[in-house]
């Protein structure tokens, strides 16, 4: 029988992931060996917060922590609960120094989408928000940071793995492969089809990394958008320009990037891309950070017949009254993801098939069970 290397699993998450890391656990006992040696019971905890007269809180730990591998699921975006921002970063804050306390082997904060990444720039008299979140999360003690798709490569210049390692993993793969089984099937498709009418398009000229993963990933053309903003104001947009002097007419166009916050950028690239004749507008992103109008910008998209698609992770929770208003939205889950990372970091076995690329034609190839 295999032998963990470190201390016996334990999960715990703040409020803000609670329903999220409920799913983890359910998909970790789907594995038969960690379900032969596992007990849930085990290796579900739980925290509880307490919040006093004045406004102070503290978190206090329901559960046995030492000399256990801790993975604490918590992030500071939208969430089921309603908590701000503010509020469940203070709440993951006073989490991790309660569960250092109880001296765990090592804690590993879970972070599925880090807002602070959103705060990088270092060039002019500003606080750096991903800077001040780290030393944070390090002074209080926290060993490793696991997270999907930061916003921006930046962010982890100020990381030391001296002090406190991160794995930055991909969530692409996690899109594109939903793509595949659900909007592909087979590779006469991907040939016959997708690889003529298809286009991914970045929404600005920074999201051309990400356009030209899912370009090479589905062997199409890509295009680029430019957008002007207005730099007096946060999320604003004054126009949107796509780069391209071919035809678009015909063509069914994604729309790709790492999240959507307010809307604006997506809300007037598609309707710049429907002035052009493109015959569906695909949206696929990340993380559903949905800030503002941004969900009654979708919907109006989506009822003026100007978006046939929006595809999203549930890094973030997307709430059941935005599923009924939006037909046409995909969640596709993380929760398998994460269950298989904390396995083989707690059994100590390589992450690098979560970095690899994904490439759709030996996907569609190769045998499929329960499609």
């Amino acid at each position: 029988m295999l032998q963990n290397m470190r201390g016996q699993l334990l999960l715990l998450s703040t409020r803000s992931m609670r329903d999220y890391a409920a799913r983890v656990a359910h998909q970790l006992e789907t594995f038969p060996d960690f379900h032969a040696r596992h007990r849930r019971e085990n290796y579900v905890g739980e925290l509880r917060p307490v919040q006093f007269a004045d406004g102070e809180v503290e978190v206090e730990l329901q559960s046995s922590v030492r000399g256990r591998d801790v993975f604490l699921f918590a992030q500071a975006g939208r969430n089921s609960q309603g908590l701000s921002v503010e509020q469940n970063k203070l709440e993951l804050y006073h989490s991790i120094d309660s569960i250092r306390r109880a001296q765990p082997q090592r804690i590993t904060l879970f972070e599925t989408y880090c807002s602070a990444s959103r705060s990088d720039r270092t060039t002019r008299r500003n606080s750096v928000g991903f800077w001040i979140h780290y030393k944070t999360l390090t002074s209080l003690g926290v060993d490793h940071i696991i997270t999907y798709q930061l916003h921006s490569d930046k962010s982890k210049t100020v990381v030391d793995p001296r002090v406190c390692a991160m794995d930055d993993v991909p969530a692409i793969p996690l899109l594109q492969e939903y793509i595949a089984d659900n909007f592909i099937g087979s590779t006469e498709v991907l040939t016959d089809y997708v690889q003529n009418q298809w286009l991914f398009c970045s929404v600005d000229a920074g999201g051309e990394g990400i356009a030209k993963k899912f370009a090479r990933a589905f062997g199409t053309h890509l295009v680029i958008a430019h957008k002007q903003r207005d730099y007096h104001k946060a999320n604003t947009i004054e126009s949107t320009t796509i780069l391209t002097d071919s035809s678009l007419k015909g063509k069914e166009v994604w729309i790709v990037d790492d999240m959507i916050d307010t809307g604006g950028s997506i809300y007037t690239l598609t309707q710049e891309l429907k002035k052009r004749e493109v015959s569906k507008i695909h949206i696929a992103v990340i993380h559903p950070v949905l800030s503002g109008p941004a969900i009654d910008r979708l919907c109006w998209l989506y009822d003026n017949g100007l978006l046939d698609t929006i595809l999203v992770t549930d890094t973030l929770d997307v709430s059941e009254e935005f599923k009924r208003r939006l037909p046409a939205l995909h969640v596709v889950s993380s929760a398998r993801l994460s269950a298989e990372l904390i396995m083989r970091i707690n059994e100590e076995k390589t992450l690098s098939p979560f970095f690899e690329d994904f490439y759709a034609r030996p996907h569609l190839s190769s045998p499929r069970l329960f499609m």
